[in-house]
């Protein structure tokens, strides 16, 4: 099998939070000479290590002179030696959003692509991940300060009952606690007039992708949940939450904003709620995130024309799709 059929598409690995889509990343990247392009709206932010599940940062080897690192080291991401894609590549106080995404995943593709690499795009957002496979423009619709104002009053749960009236696909995918996020999908909703959708002469396109759906069963998941979220918590998340306020100037709003972790931590340290109700709302909340991807992601095969997706419940399974099917098409 020739080199250049097995590796002309890009592997994209979705899933639920804590299903594994990191390892199985890596693991894939080790087998068949790839890099790995994050696709999770927290992990470009740098700082937010813990919390967004960042892969941890190999440590620069020094070169012969002294006390100097290897500069390519410093200079890109690797972890267990692959080279990482779009972590660490925003402030955490500045918005990095979807259409910064496609622009530079797209970017990275083309730059791993040239120097031979096979692409794996790889994260938990996974409207992302669709956003870039789909390639869909994305409406231009500038900030409502007025609709902004008046929307604020209301409670997450008003803006997540009006969104899901507007737009039922967006509210599939959306944290229904993000307030930042539920005004934006509103204020979109509200400047178009209607559910934004494809214009009448765009056309899909030919995918280049091959999908890798990693989907434990529920009882894994769970206990998967449970156990990063105590080896989070032993790890220092509590600390880095108070360490991106207190040193690097991150408000408290903002920290919210970023939903699970970050919100209930950042409100357990300004004394909203007590240490036991915060890590068990955490579970709580957690658990439901990935009831909600699992969600999306049935629902975004069934909408699919060309995707095709490949389920799997482990690494080794994906491991062998990727053999058999996933680089070969």
């Amino acid at each position: 099998m020739s080199m250049g059929k097995m590796f002309d598409k890009t592997i994209v690995i979705v899933g639920p939070t804590a299903s594994g889509k990191s390892n199985l990343a890596i693991a894939i990247a080790r087998k068949y000479g790839g890099e790995i392009i994050s696709a999770d709206s927290r992990q470009v932010y740098r700082g937010m290590d813990i919390g967004s599940g960042k892969v941890p940062k190999d440590h620069a080897r020094k070169s012969k002179i002294k006390n100097q690192k290897s500069k390519f080291q410093k200079k890109y991401f690797f972890s267990e030696g692959i080279r990482h894609h779009l972590l660490d590549v925003a402030s955490p106080k500045r918005s990095y959003n979807v259409t910064h995404f496609v622009r530079d995943a797209k970017r990275a593709i083309a730059d791993i692509r040239k120097r031979g690499k096979v692409p794996i795009v790889c994260g938990g957002t996974g409207f992302w991940a669709q956003a870039l496979i789909e390639d869909a423009p994305f409406p231009a619709v500038k900030p409502d300060m007025k609709l902004r104002a008046k929307l604020g009053k209301k409670s997450a749960a008003e803006l997540f009952m009006m969104l899901g009236k507007k737009d039922p696909a967006r509210v599939a995918t959306i944290d229904r606690h993000n307030k930042i996020r539920l005004i934006r999908a509103l204020e979109i909703c509200n400047a178009l007039g209607q559910v934004p959708s494809l214009p009448t002469n765009y056309k899909l396109p030919a995918t280049n992708y091959t999908v890798i759906a990693l989907n434990p069963d529920k009882e894994t998941l769970k206990k998967n949940i449970k156990k990063r979220l105590v080896e989070r918590m032993k790890k220092g998340m509590v600390r880095e939450v108070k360490r991106l306020h207190e040193k690097d100037g991150v408000s408290w709003k903002r920290l919210e904003s970023f939903g699970l972790e970050y919100r209930w931590i950042a409100r357990y340290l300004q004394e909203k709620t007590a240490r036991k109700e915060m890590e068990e709302n955490l579970l709580r909340d957690i658990t439901h995130y990935a009831k909600r991807q699992r969600t999306w992601m049935r629902r975004w095969e069934r909408m699919s024309v060309r995707i095709h997706f490949h389920w799997t419940k482990n690494k080794k399974e994906a491991l062998d799709i990727a053999a058999r099917v996933g680089m070969i098409l």
